[in-house]
């Protein structure tokens, strides 16, 4: 193994543990704790501080060993788990986290300190644990607490693979000197081959070791948790050693048997042998009787469960005895791997489209059967390879609660969050990308939503403000809810602002659903003051960009007194979809599948010159946008038109096209930074004919058409006052992402 992708695998099992360790913390009360959640927070820095420990990172392996202590003594009972306790450990995750951050970083840890925090540790500690500024030379360092401590025998034999695998078996020994005091070392080489049998990849020593330490003989055994599966690792007391001698030669040579023998009679741990019987290089074969391979002895013993702390399945050094570990469900992959392996598949289903295209086109009737087989696999194929890269959004939700204590504690204002939906799946390139967008939200929410707790009991409202994070699927998208029960949004304020930076002319007449979304423009804040979390307008201009980039939208909806609630609206992947392949003038465009409702003949009476007009679908009204004159295409005389029913969230339209050509798997290209500013173009795919053809920003075009739609009737209504005779003007929401989007290409 490298020891670089060790070292990776390091800092990302760190980084789970780290993660599993801030959400038991945020999720504990103080009341309902359960030793099982203790457990699991000791764990996680007990692992992190052993794993450091095997690649010597020595300032890593002295800050967790003092947040270990005060686990332990969590653990134990010794202390409460307060609000200032759970805020210590939370600094604790943070100050090792950013030390990881910085390992990953190839920085150095040698500056890394907290002296705040250690003298929080410290005053935790009985008696107060001294600071270590360095590392000591292995036979110097001793353990802050002597007294009482016991020796112990340590039985090593790493396999001879164990350097192959990136551990290195002196890193084992520097981690020990920091717990303990290593008092002898033995090393036995009897087995070392010479000349070119002599492989320097292959571990040949066997150590002898006599240990003192306050530590029971289950820790002791965790420190060797990564080198048990290819390693003989025997821990017995010194006093009870002799009876196990056997044991530990079970598998060696008489002559390694006899220097263990030799190397235990120096220890103490057997009795002295007359002086005149000492053999002449130090150990006698003899003195080892009747050591005999047996089969059934195990690598590793196994300690005898504590009475204090049972083991459990999870812990158990036993575990190992079997030879055989429960076969992992998971495996990890790099990204970049599988997004190769997705864009293989894009170009394997543009090839398969066009060898059907080919199929059909033979009239071979062998052929198209032949190939409908290879089209069905490369379907599932792509479901497939494309529900590896899913995951659930609780993978971002997991921030928050962190964020929602600490701004709560900065802001002074209790706030409660409500998670929901986090097992709702999301393309991973996507859910990288959503977590800053989120974070401006909530943080506004949090700031500008919720009000102090004084003013809320003035209301009559509790004085713990709440703010809920949902996720759900709906219409084949994924629908993300911020919301909370604060004030809401000022009407007023927005519109006077608005108006003051020249957004807005003063004669202009704006409804609700065209105000509130100004406060997604650049630079735009109602606040008065610029403090740390918000004021400077950049947060809510930043999270409209973000969602734009990954094809979303958002809307508002907001209640003064009640509160306001953000729903994003994103697809549930960037990669491959499924289209509908459409004709307008002599070009193809692709509809995403999922937005595509049901498909029908224009009616007679709705034929005209391309005008904005709406139908009555089944006592629906429908506005109808003709594509070909939406963008600038000459129409194909003497064709009957058709149209697209569509649907984004809970608005739908007609798009009116020349012909419908069925479904197709669309590959997505993105379009380069020439065609950024295309609102109703969402990206272009390759068909089977090799022609390019642009995919439509459904969203978009809906929100065109029912705009200009309903402003038409108004207009009209106004006119002729027989707006009315012709239908309701439709409900409708304004575009949440800021201004109107697809007037023109």
């Amino acid at each position: 193994m490298d020891l670089e992708q060790a070292l990776q695998t390091f800092l990302d099992e760190s980084g789970e543990l780290l993660d599993e360790m801030e959400r038991i913390l945020l999720d504990i009360e103080a009341d309902t704790t359960t030793p099982e959640q203790l457990g699991a927070l000791f764990r996680a820095m007990h692992t992190i501080k052993g794993s450091a420990g095997l690649f010597g990172l020595d300032e890593i392996v002295s800050f967790s060993h003092q947040a270990e202590n005060l686990l332990d003594k969590l653990r134990d009972g010794e202390f409460k788990l307060d609000n200032d306790l759970v805020g210590v450990l939370l600094r604790c995750h943070d100050h090792v986290k950013a030390m990881l951050a910085a390992l990953a970083a190839k920085e150095s840890l040698a500056d890394f300190h907290d002296p705040d925090l250690e003298r929080a540790l410290q005053a935790y500690a009985a008696p107060p644990a001294p600071s270590r500024q360095e590392s000591l030379p292995v036979e110097l360092e001793r353990p802050p607490t002597e007294p009482a401590n016991q020796h112990w025998v340590l039985s090593l034999r790493f396999g001879p693979d164990v350097l192959r695998n990136g551990l290195d078996p002196s890193s084992f020994i520097r981690y020990l000197a920091t717990i303990g005091l290593i008092e002898q070392i033995e090393t036995i080489c009897v087995n070392l081959p010479a000349g070119d049998d002599f492989n320097a990849e292959s571990n040949y020593l066997r150590l002898e070791v006599l240990y003192r330490a306050e530590l029971s003989e289950r820790t002791l055994f965790e420190v060797f948790e990564f080198a048990r599966e290819d390693s003989e690792i025997f821990i017995w007391p010194l006093k009870a050693a002799a009876a196990h001698l056997l044991e530990a030669c079970a598998s060696a040579t008489p002559p390694e048997a006899a220097a263990v023998a030799a190397a235990w009679r120096r220890f103490g741990a057997l009795p002295e042998r007359p002086a005149d019987a000492e053999p002449e290089h130090g150990h006698d074969e003899e003195d080892v009787p009747s050591l005999s391979l047996q089969a059934d002895k195990p690598l590793i013993a196994a300690p005898e469960p504590e009475a204090s702390h049972p083991p459990s399945a999870a812990q158990a050094p036993a575990d190992a005895r079997g030879g055989k570990h429960a076969e992992s469900k998971f495996i990890k992959v790099e990204a970049s791997k599988l997004d190769s392996l997705i864009n293989l598949i894009g170009e394997l289903v543009i090839a398969g489209a066009a060898a059907n295209l080919a199929a059909r086109r033979s009239q071979q009737t062998a052929l198209v059967e032949a190939t409908l087989p290879i089209a069905n696999l490369i379907e599932q194929i792509r479901a497939g390879t494309l529900s590896m890269r899913m995951v659930q959004i609780g993978e971002i939700f997991n921030r928050f609660p962190r964020v929602v204590r600490d701004v709560s504690k900065e802001l002074d204002k209790p706030i409660q969050l409500h998670i929901s939906g986090a097992e709702t799946e999301l393309d991973k390139s996507m859910v990288e990308k959503l977590g800053d967008p989120l974070m401006h939200i909530v943080r506004n929410a949090m700031d500008h939503g919720i009000e102090p707790a004084a003013l809320r009991a003035e209301r009559g409202k509790p004085a713990e403000g709440n703010v809920w994070l949902n996720a759900y699927h709906e219409s084949g998208s994924v629908v993300i809810e911020v919301a909370d029960d604060g004030g809401g949004l000022s009407r007023e304020r927005i519109l006077a602002k608005a108006r003051e930076r020249g957004l807005v002319s003063p004669e202009q007449t704006l409804s609700d659903k065209e105000i509130y979304p100004l406060i997604f423009e650049p630079g735009f804040s109602t606040s008065d003051h610029v403090t740390n979390l918000s004021g400077r307008g950049v947060g809510m201009d930043v999270a409209r960009r973000g969602i734009e980039q990954l094809h979303g939208a958002i809307d508002i909806e907001t209640e003064p007194g009640r509160g306001t609630a953000f729903r994003i609206r994103l697809p549930l992947t960037l990669a491959i979809i499924d289209g509908f392949l459409v004709e307008v003038g002599q070009s193809t465009f692709v509809l995403p599948l999922e937005a595509v409702v049901e498909c029908m003949e224009l009616p007679v009476q709705a034929q005209g010159d391309g005008a904005h007009a709406c139908i009555n679908l089944r006592g629906e009204l429908l506005p109808l946008l003709w594509l070909g004159d939406f963008l600038e295409l000459p129409a194909r005389p003497g064709r009957r038109s058709n149209i697209v029913v569509a649907q984004y969230g809970e608005r739908k339209a007609g798009l009116v096209v020349d012909a419908l050509l069925g479904e197709f798997q669309t590959v997505i290209k993105p379009l380069g930074a020439l065609f950024s500013r295309l609102r109703a173009v969402s990206g272009s795919t390759i068909l089977g004919t090799g022609e390019v053809a642009l995919i439509l920003d459904v969203p978009a075009l809906i929100r065109h058409a029912t705009e200009q739609e309903t402003q038409r009737l108004a207009l009209l209504h106004q006119q002729t006052g027989r707006g009315r005779a012709i239908g309701r003007p439709l409900e409708t929401r304004q575009p949440s992402a800021g201004g109107e989007r697809g007037e023109s290409i």
